[in-house]
């Protein structure tokens, strides 16, 4: 027998963690009257869509205006044109819904809605939520 120390046994490494789900959705229920928090979730879902992720803005209360042309109406000092984060997003394959009760309230159809853009029910919206991660950053 050797009296020279012994190394400890080796640590198995940790496991993985388990996989994220990869569609991330993110609420937006900011407009016009407020650009700087209408213009946040558009931020981060473009930089999302850009890097790969499959990405879905829902765009709820005075939010849905966000999906309609009145977008260009939406522009902070410091931020990008929300317009152009949205084309941005949906260029790279992500999402805006607009929720239908909050559209119908303002009178917003799916005519109104851009390109990239779609009217939703709410079964839809809650499908989105219950299979993706979601974030409201507002």
């Amino acid at each position: 027998m050797s009296d020279a120390p012994t190394a400890p046994p080796a640590q198995q490494p940790a496991a993985p963690p388990p996989p994220m789900e990869d569609k991330l959705v993110l609420a937006c229920s900011w407009g016009p009257e407020n650009p700087e928090r209408a213009t946040v979730p558009f931020i981060l879902a473009a930089t999302a869509a850009m890097s790969g992720r499959k990405v879905i803005v829902i765009c709820t209360v005075d939010g849905a205006w966000m999906g309609t042309d009145r977008i260009v109406d939406v522009e902070e000092d410091g931020f990008p044109p929300a317009a152009d984060l949205r084309k941005t997003l949906t260029d790279n394959g992500g999402e805006v819904w607009v929720c239908s009760a909050c559209a119908s309230k303002r009178g917003i159809t799916g005519d109104d809605a851009s390109e990239g853009c779609s009217v939703v029910g709410a079964a839809a919206i809650v499908e989105a939520l219950g299979n993706g991660q979601a974030f409201s950053p507002c």
